[in-house]
């Protein structure tokens, strides 16, 4: 895999975890860096992803408002409890 060259400014603190990580594994600052970036990325866009599928979804089919979610749970166990709120159309 081709590689590229990345100057990034990290504190003095995460400085020093990294030389301490790299002596105890035996592994290069740099290669552990790398590893650390490539699964923040891998996180990130699988997040990203998740909630652009989540508002496609209800773009096309529709949901439940927040609010009424919040006014029907905290309607839960009185005297007025409401009936499950429905999905918009």
């Amino acid at each position: 895999m081709a590689t590229a060259a990345l100057t990034v400014q990290i504190s003095e603190v995460d400085k020093g975890r990294l030389e301490a990580l790299a002596d105890a594994t035996g592994r290069s600052e740099s290669l552990l860096a790398a590893e650390a970036v490539s699964e923040y990325l891998a996180l990130q866009e699988w997040q990203v992803s998740a909630i652009e599928a989540g508002i496609a979804s209800l773009d096309s089919e529709g949901g439940i408002a927040h609010a009424a979610v919040r006014r029907w749970i905290e309607s839960w166990d009185t005297d007025k409890e409401l009936d499950p709120p429905k999905p918009r159309a």
